[in-house]
């Protein structure tokens, strides 16, 4: 099992069945991230943390610091996939495998835009 971008036409393996998509929000400037794991089911958001909280980015009820990162494992059903949109307004989109970040526009072109997170074929 393992994981694709797809943006457009082109489709890029992720060569792993979790990752972590990565983002700052664009008033607080905090780092948002999200950890997604291939399943049966479909993609399953396996844990999100956010380094601070305010502009409507405040963690949730029962989210724990740890390592400056409010933590917590969103209940949501398995998705089929997961659309990124790219304005260009913001920094680009984070993209983790195991230890090795790369951003967005080093695996997809500057101007893709939606980016879909799915299962390879």
């Amino acid at each position: 099992m393992s994981l694709c971008l797809a943006a457009g036409a082109l489709l890029v393996p992720l060569g792993a069945s979790e990752i972590t998509l990565g983002w700052r929000h664009s008033v607080e400037k905090t780092l948002w991230e999200e950890v997604w794991r291939e399943s049966p089911d479909g993609l399953v958001l396996a844990e999100a943390r956010v380094q601070g909280s305010g502009a409507g980015m405040d963690p949730p009820e029962g989210a724990k610091l740890v390592d400056g990162f409010w933590r917590w494992r969103p209940q949501l059903p398995a998705l089929r996939e997961v659309v990124m949109r790219r304005s260009g307004a913001t920094a680009d989109w984070r993209v983790c495998v195991e230890s090795s970040c790369r951003s967005m526009g080093e695996l997809v072109p500057a101007e893709a835009d939606p980016v879909v997170l799915k299962p390879c074929p």
